[in-house]
């Protein structure tokens, strides 16, 4: 039996499909997702509660002429079904396939390329803004999440757009649990009214004529609005939206496509910025993930009878060695506070929050504020640890300089996804802190090469009085080496095995590739140097001068990118040691930098990343025995 689904092959084609068939799509639709996402793995809960939502935008507007801008992006999985991408889907997040994300060079109907938060709301406002200047009529919908409103970008955002005297619509996904029934039955009965087409034209027309009433008109038309903005701000919860000066329509059930087309229909009509207020269920129509939604928001290959990942692993990945620690230095240290932006699970501080409430700080999708609420837990007297992406910390650079570093509170920053993560693609690669952390000063930058090493950094920290930045890789934590265990010193490296004529020097997660390499290079009769960085500021200099003195050859290696990296770092000192006379070889030693060129990383296994980046060992131990030949 033909499934509606497949009657879609372009932007849309929804449109020719009749009203009393919308349900059943709405399940094809979740099967479909199921299906594909357990053989994938992607962002599922998220996806599973916008289905009717997402058809309802598609049904209102006219794609790709109109625009569509997805916070975060992660739930645009449906957006893509419906605008002709459903059979690229075995191909989600891997190499050469489609994006788990909007892209703009994927499809027009991808408006705008997304990846982090709180940004949907500036874009769509750029966008009218745009449209209106160049005479254009186009529909702009930006579609945002209730947890997104706690970035300050959005705020930021509402107060710019609120002066809008044209057509914006934002679109609040709210999938919280639950909402209060008298609030919602209320609310239902009012926005009953408030998005009937006949109700709105009427409004508008007695508010013209009272204007139009001589001398007293314009007073009588703001009494009225008055005092019907005032029983509003009884009944109705969108006031705060209402004060801004945004139109405000909800709630709107996010799972009944007839009320949804009314409000966006609706929505369509104003001439000012409206926000229509959507309760979604994350994770609809999959009990696990309704269950539990976040542990189904971000999933792996799984298996839909059970739920269950089809792949265990018994091995502790860094974010749950981390964890582990954050615990064990709690119970000896009162003043040891652990903050987060909105992902105590993702980060590794769920169970921290658990064991220490009141020394746990869950600051939202506000990476800026996060870092600058523990610069002042900092001046208080607490040991505070920030526990962040790699990707996500970026957006707090200024913080960092400003409120961490000049006045040099010893504040932590655990950064965890740093290096290359893979399927999430360039939004979400993080292989640009070494080079922004590098560049303050003040900010010391640690990156341990084992579970082991992890550990001992965090014990170091405890007493380390200055900003300090440990970052590691997503996954498995390695075990290897762990008979290498000096004491961590401050600004020093660690050397592993002496050698002659190549001195490699690897960074974190390059240290069991730089292994790796090692043992390639015996093989061909070459016994290297092997030195775990550990510290990538302060670069260990006098290290370094040594054995740029006693090798012909120096390899860098490290997971991010070369421009303002560590290998950089290497190459001007020795430039200026050598411009300065200083060096102490007759032939100074020739660098070789492996790290990321200036690309952004787009999604894809990370061992295949590694090697499409010639970051793997066979390609680095080539590069290495053809310079040699070369000396």
């Amino acid at each position: 039996m033909a499934k509606i689904l497949d009657s879609i092959h372009q932007p849309n084609d929804i449109k020719n499909i009749p009203p009393e068939q919308y349900e059943e799509l709405a399940q094809e639709i979740r099967d479909f997702l199921l299906g594909s996402i357990s053989q994938t793995g992607g962002h599922l809960a998220s996806n599973l509660g916008v289905v009717e939502l997402t058809m309802a935008l598609h049904l209102c507007l006219n794609l790709p002429e109109d625009k569509i801008i997805w916070d975060v992006g992660h739930q645009s999985y449906v957006h893509k079904i419906l605008t002709g991408r459903k059979d690229a889907f075995p191909g989600l997040r891997s190499y050469g396939g489609i994006s788990g994300f909007p892209k703009c060079r994927e499809s027009d109907c991808d408006a705008f390329d997304t990846g982090h938060s709180s940004t949907s709301i500036s874009a769509a406002l750029g966008y009218a803004r745009g449209r209106d200047l160049l005479g254009e009529k186009y529909t702009v919908a930006a579609v945002i999440g209730d947890g997104a409103l706690t970035g300050g970008m959005a705020y930021e955002a509402l107060n710019n757009a609120a002066r809008m005297d044209t057509n914006l619509i934002i679109i609040l996904n709210d999938n919280k649990m639950s909402i209060s029934e008298n609030v919602g039955g209320v609310s239902k009965y009012l926005n009953d009214i408030r998005i009937n087409e006949s109700y709105i034209d009427f409004k508008e027309d007695v508010e013209a004529a009272l204007r139009r009433i001589p001398r007293i008109g314009e007073s009588v038309a703001k009494g009225v609005k008055r005092s019907k903005d005032s029983l509003k701000q009884i009944l109705m919860p969108g006031g705060f939206f209402e004060d801004l000066g945004i139109d405000y329509m909800g709630p709107v059930d996010g799972h009944d496509i007839g009320q949804l087309v009314k409000a966006i229909q609706a929505a369509k009509r104003k001439k000012q910025t409206v926000l229509v207020h959507v309760i979604t269920k994350k994770g609809k129509g999959y009990l696990p993930a309704e269950e539990d939604p976040s542990a189904y928001h971000g999933v792996d290959k799984f298996d839909v009878s059970t739920g269950q990942p089809l792949s265990t692993s018994t091995a502790l990945s860094y974010t749950q060695v981390f964890s582990r620690i954050m615990l064990r230095m709690a119970a000896e240290d009162e003043k040891i506070v652990g903050v987060c932006a909105a992902m105590p699970y993702g980060t590794g501080l769920y169970k921290f929050s658990k064991q220490y409430p009141k020394r746990f700080f869950d600051v939202g999708i506000a990476e800026e504020h996060a870092v600058t609420f523990a610069a002042g837990l900092a001046a208080a007297g607490m040991k505070p640890y920030v526990a962040i992406y790699s990707s996500f910390l970026q957006r707090a650079y200024d913080q960092l300089i400003h409120d961490v570093c000049i006045p040099h509170y010893p504040v932590v920053f655990c950064i965890d996804r740093a290096g290359i993560v893979g399927a999430d693609g360039e939004t979400h690669q993080g292989i640009l802190d070494l080079s922004f952390l590098s560049s303050i000063p003040g900010m010391n930058v640690f990156a341990p090469k084992n579970k082991y090493e992890l550990y001992d950094i965090l014990k170091f920290s405890r007493t380390f009085d200055e900003p300090l930045a440990i970052r590691y890789p997503r996954g498995k934590a390695y075990e290897g080496l762990r008979k290498f265990r000096a004491p961590i010193v401050a600004g020093k490296s660690e050397l592993l095995y002496e050698g002659k004529d190549v001195a490699v020097l690897a960074v974190g997660s390059m240290v069991q590739v730089a292994e790796d390499i090692r043992e390639r290079l015996l093989e061909a009769g070459i016994a290297p140097t092997l030195v775990n960085v550990r510290f990538v500021k302060p670069v260990d200099t006098e290290l370094i001068l040594k054995l740029a003195a006693g090798h012909k050859l120096v390899v860098t290696l490290e997971e991010n990118v070369l421009r303002g990296g560590f290998g950089e770092q290497v190459d001007a000192l020795l430039t200026r040691e050598c411009s300065a006379g200083r060096h102490t070889s007759d032939s100074p030693a020739k660098t070789l930098n492996f790290g990321i060129p200036d690309v952004y990383v787009e999604h894809g296994n990370v061992d295949f990343l590694k090697a499409t980046l010639g970051l793997d060992a066979h390609s680095v131990t080539e590069k290495i025995l053809e310079e040699l030949k070369k000396l």
